[in-house]
């Protein structure tokens, strides 16, 4: 083994500028020829890694091999990087363009000898009609002709003879002005996409026909509308390239002028593509999202307007868990989908499409989760919880509408229960199973066996077996018959409600006081020496001077009312009570509550030590801000405030 350095051949660097070098990571085993005879172990080497990169090699050289060829084991790399000269970039740029002109009409002739024969040789057997075929492709034939036949072989032949003529400015100046023809197949484009929709889905045996040739290599995995989005996106990259061409060209170089007139005929054909380019944009990300919805909806339409995509979690009425989901918002709909596995890329289930006009979009509470907000259609209600604060949410959504979509700034407007007038007709938000610990008719408690949860599919309370005993036809889900409550169901179909027996005093329900009570929120209640058990607590303007305690935010029954006039306040803790907790006590009666912080207790003393006075206490202010406790976060954890 010998260690040997090499020589170097640098055949232009006369026509290099010299920048400077660096060492390179270690390379494996390389072979390279003698040049000529050499002494033992010499030899020269001409190696560029990259172009315009010349390489000094250092390295051991194998001389046990064939004597025409060693093995050559490098060691180190020392790159030495030469700037590029404005005739080298020039001759880039000349070579991208004939590269990408070799590459458009081979698009080019797919569309036409392929798509566009075949379709039309099945048209004239009378499968469907001739002026189909020719409304889609419009004078596709005419621009494959004119690159293949003029553009093509000129450009071809020039960058054949650089050397001699380093220009491209004569040969676009002569043959731009044909780039207008580009107008009628951009203006006929939008058309051409409904067409190829609609035949798409009338005829099979022009679907066939598409998709058989879909299938072969030539079309790269890519379906028709992508390909015929290329020549609406090909004028403006002339512009760009010429662009970029007479940046580098210098000023008095004799093809400046042609190249110049060129720039300003492209100039004017890119003028016509450049508003179809941004929908060409729109229609390639439809293509996109209808691949990866396994191209079974609707959505490849140039009246669909792309905006947003992301993740995004769902939370289950039933048991309180978030789960992932993925929405895609456009201009007329939300689609509400479900990832599913896929080894080629990000596939979705479409669930529900949820149309934009009627949709309305409200903030939401949730002690467990941040960050949530609900959807409601006509077609569903979505509890959902991002990433970000509603607030973000709300401003960067309601901007985004009002620039693409007037229509949907109805969107976002508060969100009250389902009116008797859009019942069934549109989908309602179902309350949580969480919140609320009895039937909402019935006033009976649930329990895991005898009175188990349902969700009438009307109103969206949460009712027992008993009260969900019925069926009627919902508007929103295509009049099919769904699971209702009593009420629902006498609403629906017109059946006389029977009376039912007067409320007591008990029985009124806590979503009630939500936007109407001085105090109102969650606190652990015990009473006597009984264990504590956490209950929502309201003392409602109306009744100022009585407490009701709640198992839930909708229930829609009390557990208990303490009338406050007369009761003795105790804000000490005792050694086994739970930190921040105070006491009211009345005769042989003592109620023990506990609040989250010191400062929470504080407050609720404020309006207690009141009312046991008689007197109507006023909504506490929190630390100055103005907000009252009724709309604090930590008191009004409900999805009705």
């Amino acid at each position: 083994m010998a260690l040997l350095t090499t020589r170097l051949r640098l055949s232009f660097i006369q026509t290099c500028n010299f920048v400077g070098f660096g060492v390179v990571s270690l390379l494996p085993h390389f072979h390279f020829p003698f040049e000529g005879p050499r002494a033992p172990h010499q030899f020269t080497v001409s190696v560029m890694l990259m172009k315009h990169t010349q390489v000094l090699l250092a390295g051991v050289c194998n001389n046990s091999k064939a004597p025409e060829m060693h093995e050559f084991t490098c060691v180190c790399v020392c790159v030495l990087f030469f700037q590029e000269t404005n005739e080298q970039k020039l001759f880039k740029i000349a070579s991208e363009l004939l590269h990408t002109e070799k590459a458009y009409v081979a698009r080019l002739n797919l569309l036409d000898q392929e798509f566009c024969a075949k379709l039309m040789e099945e048209a004239n057997k009378g499968t469907f009609p001739v002026d189909v075929v020719k409304n889609i492709f419009s004078n596709i034939s005419s621009i494959h002709a004119f690159h293949s036949q003029f553009l093509l072989p000129d450009l071809e032949k020039r960058m054949g003879e650089w050397d001699s003529k380093p220009r491209i400015g004569d040969i676009l100046q002569k043959l731009t002005p044909f780039l207008k023809m580009y107008a009628e197949y951009v203006k006929n484009f939008d058309k051409a996409m409904e067409l190829l929709k609609q035949w798409t889905d009338r005829s099979p045996q022009f679907k066939a026909i598409i998709q058989e040739i879909q299938s072969q290599e030539i079309c790269g995995c890519l379906t028709l509308q992508h390909h015929m989005l290329e020549p609406v996106q090909r004028v403006p990259r002339y512009e760009m390239l010429l662009k970029d061409y007479l940046k580098k060209l210098p000023q008095d170089d004799p093809d400046r002028r042609d190249a110049e007139r060129s720039l300003e005929i492209i100039g004017t054909a890119a003028t016509h593509s450049n508003s179809a380019i941004r929908k060409s944009e729109n229609l390639k990300k439809l293509l996109e999202i209808y691949e990866m919805l396994g191209e079974e909806e609707d959505i490849v339409n140039p009246s669909n307007e792309f905006i947003k995509e992301g993740h995004i979690l769902k939370l289950a009425a039933r048991n309180t868990s978030a789960m992932e989901r993925y929405l895609f918002l456009f201009n007329n709909m939300l689609l509400y989908c479900v990832p599913k596995f896929s080894l080629g890329g990000p596939k979705y289930t479409v669930r529900t499409r949820i149309g934009i006009d009627g949709m309305k979009v409200l903030e939401t509470i949730n002690e467990d989760y941040p960050h949530t907000f609900q959807v409601s259609g006509k077609e569903r209600t979505l509890e959902l919880q991002a990433r970000y604060s509603f607030s973000s949410i709300n401003t960067q959504y309601a901007k985004i509408f009002q620039q693409k979509n007037e229509s949907f700034k109805n969107a976002l407007k508060d969100m009250d229960e389902v009116s008797v007038t859009e019942l069934g007709k549109r989908a309602p938000r179902w309350i949580r199973d969480n919140e609320v610990t009895m039937c909402m008719k019935c006033k009976e408690s649930f329990n895991a066996i005898t009175r188990r949860r349902h969700h009438c599919r009307a109103c969206g309370y949460v009712v027992c077996w008993k009260c969900s005993d019925y069926k009627a036809p919902l508007e929103y889900d295509g009049n099919k018959m769904n699971k209702v409550c009593k009420d629902c169901h006498c609403i629906l179909t017109g059946e006389a409600i029977a009376e039912g027996k007067k409320k007591g005093i008990l029985e009124i329900e806590a979503g009630q006081f939500a936007d109407s009570s001085i105090m109102c929120g969650f606190l652990q209640h015990s009473e006597k020496s009984k264990i504590w058990q956490k209950c929502w607590c309201v003392i409602p303007e109306k009744e100022s001077l009585v407490l009701y305690l709640y198992g839930a935010p909708q229930d829609v029954k009390a557990q208990c009312t303490i009338p406050l006039v007369g009761y003795s306040v105790d804000d000490t803790t005792r050694p086994t009570d739970p930190p921040a907790s105070f006491h009211i006590s009345q005769s042989k009666s003592t109620h023990n509550f506990a609040a989250e912080t010191e400062e929470l207790k504080q407050r609720w003393l404020k309006v207690i030590r009141v009312a046991v006075k008689g007197e109507i206490p006023e909504r506490p202010e929190t630390n100055g801000s103005g907000v009252s406790d009724n709309n604090n976060t930590e008191e009004a954890s409900t999805d009705n405030t």
